[in-house]
């Protein structure tokens, strides 16, 4: 038997092959599709009042019969105005509507109206208007109030309109499609957990969705709380989580073909490595990671910490504890920058160390990495650091047994898993340092084990971040000169790398120029994106070994940076960053043990979000604090900034305003599935259609 949900929408009463194709260019594709994109918000319409109590600045409806209408010219070319006499029992109001004059063939004399809209004076003062008001003609013997009318005279469904689709024509095709439904729908909810929770079947709430009964409340309908909104939002997140604990358990049920032990050789190798003693919260994180790495299944575990809290000296330990087991090392960074900064790093470390380490970008010539590959797949390289070109098919490692990958909301879940496929049931550990509010753990990284770092090393100074108008630019000139004079060095950030004729703000060169004459005697460095590898590397290099005073840069050091003698950090045209971003930049700095200090350049006049933004960042320096209200600012779809994060792509749940349905969602379908509650049959039913957009795996 066919689903009625996946009818071609073309079929739908009211739209056809043309609108069909307009849908279909908004990922409406079927019936399914159009019922579960929701209100954005609802209007109650059902109060009808006489025209004798109307009063001005009101949005209210009425009822009533028009008593003439018709078009009349302006002495605007082109422009005409439709006006009706619409008259109930109490009296008479007109209803002007402005270069509409297809309004001719819809409103005819004596016909019944309902209007909705707000109550105006007319121009002479002497009456009142509707201009432009929402309509709908009444069929003869139909109350203007009954369920047969959806436009006007009852709680109205608002849709945001996609292109030429209007939320009326959205509200009419709706309600077609619903009467197309039967009276019972296959449901993904087994019944007993919708007994348990008291959820209504599916057609009902999806009726109840878009077209809810008279007494619902309209506060509760606009705050996503009725019980039809709550059902189907429920529905998306049961679905979403059991596909999160099966592929858990699909990675639980696999045994890994190698075991890493630790032994006192081990220990020892990592005791001469390391440069400092670790944190409460590093050894903690440690000793999870460790455990995983000795267990038989693989590991999968996300390590998140603030900027600068050590993880990468925790991924390090995690490597050396690898390659003393004689399996083979890839960490996997966004950008070229940061994977040379991690290669410099731990090539350092590892300078007294047997093992080799291994840079792998796009960038390299080709003689170079036909040798890198070569030695890669003898083994002779057992550590890998490298960007998107370690997953090219040439590169073939010859015992991959741990696979990390740093600020991993960047990389999509099918670029991680063919990193993984470099070898077999490899050990995986993601980083960010990004810190991730417990919402969205529990659903971008829900099959995977968390480790948190919150702790920073000690000797830390506290940065203070100090937000400062572009008419105070002299006054910061002044004050990193006098940074400069204390033989510190400091960071200027600039959103562009040339100037833009269509965005003001000052470029990275034109800024590396200017500073050049300003502060004489001193060296200043640029680095950007778009300069070759070899000669980035080397003006990073000049500033790590403090042969370059002030660095003019790209946001390309957002992170992985980490110069101790670094004391101050200047981003211009601070409104224009993000939070994450600004935080990862302040980050850049206070890895020593001078007093640090960032200097947020802002322009004259900035949006209310822009200073929000602002305000958040210099009233805190906790990463956890800040994503928290990052998450509130932008919301869940902004978060990342972008589809490869692996967040899923929610058609009626909200992470921010549904968390709690989702966590009772989560603990659900552990419980079903655990319990042995799904059938093969019933597990279709629960993710059918949902593994492509949630990027989780087929189940099998």
């Amino acid at each position: 038997m066919t689903d009625p949900l996946s009818t071609p929408l073309q079929f739908i009463k009211g739209v056809g092959p043309r609108r069909g194709a307009a849908l279909a260019d908004t990922g409406l594709h079927v019936l399914e599709d159009l019922l579960l994109r929701l209100p954005s918000r609802y209007e109650d319409r059902q109060r009808l009042q006489l025209i004798t109590d109307l009063k001005i600045g009101e949005a209210t409806s009425i009822a009533g019969k028009v008593l003439s209408c018709g078009l009349r010219s302006t002495r605007r070319r082109g422009f005409q105005v439709f006006e009706a006499l619409i008259e109930d029992s109490s009296g008479q109001i007109r209803a002007v509507f402005l270069n509409q004059p297809f309004l001719s063939r819809v409103f005819k004399v004596h016909q019944q109206m309902v209007l909705y809209g707000k109550v105006e004076a007319t121009r002479s003062g002497s009456g009142l208007q509707f201009t432009n008001p929402k309509y709908e003609g009444i069929p003869e013997g139909v109350r203007a109030n009954s369920d047969k009318s959806i436009h006007t005279g009852r709680i109205v469904p608002i849709y945001e309109r996609v292109g030429t689709i209007t939320s009326k024509m959205f509200r009419r095709i709706i309600h077609a499609g619903i009467q197309q439904l039967p009276d019972q729908l296959s449901d993904p909810i087994p019944a007993g957990i919708r007994e348990r929770l008291a959820l209504p079947g599916r057609r009902e709430a999806l009726e109840g969705v878009h077209f809810p009964e008279p007494e619902s409340d309209i506060e509760e309908l606009n705050a996503f709380l009725s019980r039809a909104q709550r059902r189907l939002i429920f529905e998306e997140f049961f679905a979403f989580q059991v596909g999160l604990v099966l592929r858990r358990l699909k990675t639980e049920h696999t045994i890994k073909t190698r075991r890493i032990k630790v032994d006192d050789r081990v220990r020892h190798s990592v005791l001469q490595v390391l440069p400092f003693r670790l944190t409460d919260d590093q050894k903690k994180a440690l000793k999870e990671i460790v455990r995983d790495l000795e267990g038989v299944r693989p590991m999968n575990r996300l390590l998140q910490g603030d900027v600068g809290s050590g993880k990468t000296i925790v991924a390090l330990i995690a490597a050396l504890v690898a390659m003393e087991n004689n399996v083979q090392v890839a960490l996997m960074s966004p950008t070229e920058v940061l994977a040379e900064q991690h290669f410099f790093n731990l090539k350092q470390l590892l300078s007294e160390s047997r093992f080799e380490t291994a840079l792998l970008t796009g960038a390299m010539g080709a003689q170079d990495r036909r040798r890198t590959w070569e030695l890669i797949a003898s083994g002779g390289i057992q550590l890998v650091v490298g960007t998107h070109a370690l997953m090219e098919e040439a590169v073939d490692f010859k015992n991959l047994g741990l696979v990390v990958i740093d600020e991993q909301h960047r990389f999509g879940v099918l670029q991680r898993a063919r990193l993984r496929s470099k070898g077999t049931k490899v050990d995986v550990l993601v980083m960010t340092a990004t810190p991730i509010p417990r919402t969205l753990a529990l659903t971008a990284y829900g099959d995977l084990d968390i480790s948190v770092i919150r702790e920073l090393p000690p000797g830390r100074v506290p940065i203070t971040t100090h937000v400062k108008d572009q008419s105070q630019r002299q006054e910061v000139y002044a004050f990193i000169a006098s940074e400069l004079a204390q033989g510190r060095q400091g960071y200027v950030v600039c959103p562009l790398v040339e100037e833009s004729e269509k965005v003001d703000v000052r470029a990275a060169i034109e800024m590396a120029s200017d500073l050049e004459r300003i502060f004489t005697g001193y060296n200043i460095g640029l680095v950007h994106g778009r300069m070759a590898s070899d000669e980035r590397e080397q003006t990073m290099k000049g500033f790590t070994e403090g042969a370059i005073d002030l660095l003019v840069a790209t946001t390309i050091i957002e992170v992985g940076v980490d110069v101790p003698n670094a004391s101050f950090i200047v981003v211009e045209h601070a409104d224009r960053f993000g939070l994450a971003q600004l935080h990862q930049l302040r980050g850049r700095v206070g890895r020593g043990s001078y007093l640090s200090h960032c200097i947020l350049l802002r322009q004259h006049r900035v949006t209310e979000m822009a200073q929000a933004r602002l305000d958040v960042i210099a009233a805190t320096s906790d990463g956890f604090e800040i994503a928290e209200r990052d998450l509130g600012l932008r919301g869940p779809g902004d978060f990342f900034g972008t589809r490869q994060s692996g967040m899923p792509i929610l058609r009626v749940g909200d992470l921010m305003r549904d968390h709690r349905l989702m966590e009772e969602a989560r603990q659900t379908a552990l419980t079903w599935v655990e319990t042995g509650g799904p059938s093969k049959d019933k597990l279709e039913l629960v993710l059918r259609g949902w593994s492509d957009r949630f990027g989780l795996v087929a189940v099998g």
